[in-house]
C-alpha cells in the first residue's frame, strides 16, 4: 500500500490523482494547492480530503509526497519532504536549474528516502517494445537518433499558465524534451551534446521559441534535438531511431512506426503489459526514474538553455 500527499492541484496534477484511482493499494491521503477553487474542484470531483496548508498535509498518515508544482519549488518541497522521511514523486523537470537538482538529490541520500519522477514513456507498453526491438538488434547498428517536434503555439491551449511561458520556469525544452532525453539516456548511456543554438524572443521574460542541437551517444552515434514553436504546423513530436536495416519512430508519444528498406511503414501494435508507475514505486523496480537519472536530465536541459 502506498499513502500519499498531492501538492499542487493543476491539469498534471489531476492526471496523477486520476492514476492514482486507477490503481489498488494507492490511497490518497491529501490534496495540497494555494488555489482554494482549485481545490473545491478536486474535493467535488474525487471526493478526496484537501487542505490549504501545507504543513497539513506533511501532517498527513502518508509514506510518498507528489510534487507537482512550477518548478523552482521542487527543491524546497522536496527537501522538506525528505527531512521528515517521506519518499517523494516529482514532476518532471527535477527543478528549475541543475544546482537546484543536485541539493534535492543531495537530501534524498542523506534522509535515505526513495524517489521517483513522472516520465510515462518508461511506463509505455510501445516504447518498451521499442528498447527492445533496439537493444535486440531488430534495427541493426544505430546509425542516428533524431528528435523532431513541433508546437504552433506555446504554451499549449491546455497548458495556459504564467510560468510555463517564462524563461526562468517554462519553455518545451523543459516541459516536453526531458521525456525524450531521459529515453535516450536509458536507451543509449551518456549523452554529449557538441553544439547547440537556442532562439529566445526580444521579451527576456520569455522563454524559448527555437532550439537545434547536435551531440552523440555513448555509443557514437550522432544525434539531434530540433524544436519550434509560433508556426503554421500542427503539432508533432517524432523520435527516430536509424538503423542499418530498419527505422523506427515513436510519434506524438504513443504511436510506433517501423520501416525498412523496400516496405511500407507500419505501425507496431504490442499486447505487452507494462507495470504501472506506482506498481514499479512499490517494488523499487529499475525502470523506475530516480533523482539521481532525473539530475542528469537537467544537465542537459540547463546545457540546451544556454545561449
Amino acid at each position: 500500500m502506498i499513502s500519499i500527499g498531492i501538492i499542487g492541484a493543476g491539469i498534471v496534477g489531476e492526471r496523477i490523482i486520476k492514476q492514482t484511482m486507477e490503481e489498488t493499494g494507492v490511497d490518497i491521503q491529501a490534496v495540497y494547492d494555494t488555489d482554494s477553487e482549485r481545490l473545491k474542484y478536486i474535493e467535488k470531483t474525487y471526493h478526496l480530503p484537501v487542505t490549504d496548508s501545507l504543513e497539513e498535509l506533511f501532517q498527513a498518515p502518508i509514506d510518498w509526497v507528489y510534487i507537482g508544482t512550477p518548478p523552482k519549488s521542487h527543491a524546497e518541497l522536496a527537501e522538506t519532504a525528505a527531512r521528515r522521511g517521506l519518499n517523494v514523486l516529482c514532476e518532471k523537470p527535477l527543478a528549475h536549474d541543475a544546482a537546484a537538482g543536485e541539493v534535492m538529490a543531495e537530501s534524498a541520500v542523506n534522509n535515505r528516502i526513495h524517489t521517483a519522477m513522472h516520465f510515462p514513456l518508461m511506463y509505455s507498453p510501445v516504447v518498451r517494445e521499442m528498447a527492445l526491438l533496439i537493444k535486440s538488434g531488430d534495427i541493426g547498428k544505430v546509425r542516428r537518433v533524431e528528435l523532431h517536434t513541433v508546437f504552433p503555439e506555446w504554451p499549449r491551449a491546455w497548458q495556459q499558465n504564467p510560468w510555463i511561458a517564462s524563461r526562468s520556469q517554462g519553455g518545451f525544452v523543459r516541459e516536453v524534451f526531458p521525456h525524450y532525453l531521459q529515453l535516450m539516456h536509458r536507451l543509449f548511456g551518456t549523452l554529449e551534446i557538441t553544439a547547440h543554438q537556442v532562439d529566445y524572443p526580444e521579451e527576456i521574460e520569455k522563454c524559448e521559441t527555437g532550439i537545434v542541437a547536435y551531440g552523440q551517444t555513448q555509443q557514437g552515434a550522432p544525434f539531434l534535438l530540433s524544436g519550434l514553436s509560433a508556426v503554421g504546423q500542427q503539432e508533432l513530436l517524432q523520435f527516430k531511431v536509424y538503423g542499418e536495416d530498419g527505422v523506427l519512430t515513436l510519434e506524438n508519444w504513443s504511436h510506433l512506426y517501423r520501416e525498412e528498406l523496400g516496405n511500407t511503414r507500419e505501425e507496431v501494435k504490442t499486447d505487452r503489459v507494462v507495470p504501472s508507475l506506482f506498481a514499479e514505486m512499490k517494488e523499487q523496480s529499475t525502470f523506475l526514474v530516480g533523482f539521481d537519472e532525473g539530475l542528469v536530465v537537467q544537465r542537459y536541459i540547463d546545457q540546451l538553455l544556454t545561449k
